[in-house]
């Protein structure tokens, strides 16, 4: 036995030499590979090199630099495209919203959203996984046909929720506004996701609130790790990341069960009615994804507390803040919101909301002004990608739109940086008195309404993977703030001139959630 040790230390000793040489001139052939290799994006203009190196310019882009980057670059490439660094493991290259019509037609193996919202939310440490169908389909088969049926109900709980929420304001009362809007949101949005008793209950208004201010939270601490290939060494530790774990299995506690009686009760009562919501819709639809665990269906609410519930706050606070600042426009959204209510017997149904323009115009204003991410039409290039300019993308680049370049552009709209609440009730408006049979007509007024998407108006995404959520946030947002204007009056605290400013992070524009607000009872 020792002297077979003793052979096979010869015979390594031996070729120990031969092998490093091997490993050597391996190494020096892929350090030259990856000199003189050529860079496919080499040919495309950078943004932001003036910055420094890759890692200052991610902390940059992160530290409230991303605005002027996106706007810069449209303004310098409006029909071509450049390169930034973002917060993006992958190069990003951002695209001209000239070619959106040729991009929407790519299909899901070439140029994937799915992929890109996984890569943005640093699914890998975080946990979530948007990759599922089910939810998706369910919004558009489900809820958003259901939406004629269930208005009357969104709006009583809109109304209950309001009075329960907000303080009694006989004279100027300051209100913690954000925290407010997060548990009417959470409760109104609720009662559609699971039900009228449900949405109710405490631990379900806690966990849809905080789960996503968890995953935010952990998908930038994340982000933050330098060098990004630390990431897979250090993520799964970060306290952010763990204490989002415990708060999905705090949510799948208390809606497993949950689903299992339900299945149970449809199993074996014969005169069971089933519940009319998300939860019950997302179950139905296993026959055409195929059976879920009841833990599997209750994650599913996690994906769309993130989906809805924040967002639509987000929103609804930025429209509080600007009715606040721009208080002159107020008195005619109260008015029309009055009068299409009267012609509806006070019922907020489809047809009263869709007459409701002036909202309409000031809540898509907001968008403009404040949207929510300063890039749009995110997506993973998965094959080679041959632009109609010549332009070859290769795969493994992210492609995005620069949505805020776009909302300033002033060959669109005209003093762009200024906040006109009515500017889009004007531009309906003029599109339908022009010719209201012409379908030309019709189609650019539909442009201009809150909910549309078009490639100057990109906060809901473009083409088929628009967001299918955004008729449900669009009927809860313009009930909230309907009645909240025939309600109260809104200003800054002390009577403050101004917008309070939002915060840049990253791509994201978030309203400042520390903000007060004055209401007063009409």
């Amino acid at each position: 036995m020792v002297n077979m040790a003793t052979q096979v230390l010869d015979i390594l000793s031996a070729r120990l030499p031969l092998i490093g040489t091997t490993i050597l001139v391996s190494l020096v052939a892929f350090v030259i590979q990856r000199i003189f290799a050529h860079d496919p994006l080499a040919e495309i203009p950078w943004i932001g090199v003036e910055l420094g190196d890759s890692e200052k310019r991610r902390k940059a882009f992160q530290n409230g630099g991303a605005k002027a980057l996106y706007k810069r670059g449209y303004e310098k490439f409006k029909t071509g495209i450049f390169r930034l660094t973002s917060m993006r493991d992958a190069s990003v290259v951002v695209v001209s919203p000239d070619f959106l019509p040729e991009l929407k037609k790519l299909p899901d193996d070439v140029l994937s959203m799915k992929i890109a919202v996984m890569e943005d939310l640093e699914s890998k440490y975080t946990g979530l996984k948007t990759d599922d169908d089910i939810v998706p389909h369910t919004i558009k088969v489900n809820l958003t046909p259901a939406l004629i049926r269930l208005n009357p109900a969104i709006a009583e709980e809109v109304d209950r929720t309001l009075k329960a929420e907000f303080p009694s304001c006989k004279d100027w009362t300051p209100v913690k506004i954000n925290s407010k809007l997060l548990r009417v949101v959470a409760i109104v949005s609720g009662r559609i996701f699971i039900g009228p008793e449900l949405c109710h209950d405490e631990e379900y208004i806690d966990a849809a609130i905080n789960y996503t201010v968890e995953l935010m939270t952990a998908r930038r601490a994340v982000q933050e790790i330098s060098p990004v290939w630390m990431k897979r060494f250090r993520a799964p530790f970060l306290p952010e990341v763990k204490s989002l774990a415990e708060r999905e299995k705090k949510v799948t506690r208390f809606l497993t069960p949950i689903v299992t009686a339900r299945r149970d009760r449809e199993r074996d009562d014969p005169g069971y009615k089933k519940p009319d919501d998300m939860l019950q819709w997302i179950v139905d639809a296993e026959k055409k994804f195929g059976v879920k665990e009841d833990a599997e269906i209750a994650r599913l609410q996690c994906i769309l507390s993130f989906a809805a519930i924040h967002t639509t706050t987000m929103t609804a606070l930025n429209v509080f803040y600007n009715l606040a600042a721009y208080p002159n426009t107020v008195p005619e959204i109260r008015e029309e919101v009055k009068t299409v209510l009267a012609e509806h017997d006070n019922q907020f149904t489809s047809h009263a909301m869709q007459s409701m323009k002036k909202l309409d115009s000031f809540l898509k204003e907001t968008l403009r002004v404040h949207p929510p991410s300063f890039a749009s039409f995110n997506r993973k290039v998965l094959k080679p990608i041959h632009l109609s300019n010549g332009t070859v993308i290769p795969a493994g680049v992210t492609l995005e739109v620069p949505a805020y370049g776009i909302s300033r552009d002033p060959a669109t709209f005209p003093n762009p940086d200024d906040f006109d609440g009515l500017r889009f009730y004007r531009m309906r408006e003029a599109n339908e008195s022009f010719n209201s049979s012409s379908a030309s007509a019709v189609e650019a007024a539909a442009h201009n309404q809150f909910v549309s998407v078009s490639q100057n108006s990109l906060t809901f995404g473009y083409g088929r993977h628009a967001c299918p959520g955004r008729f449900f946030a669009a009927n809860e947002i313009k009930m909230i703030i309907a009645r909240a204007v025939l309600t109260w009056d809104v200003r800054n605290v002390g009577g403050e001139k101004g917008r309070y400013p939002n915060f840049d992070v990253g791509v994201a524009c978030v309203p400042d959630p520390r903000r007060e607000l004055e209401f007063k009872e009409l």
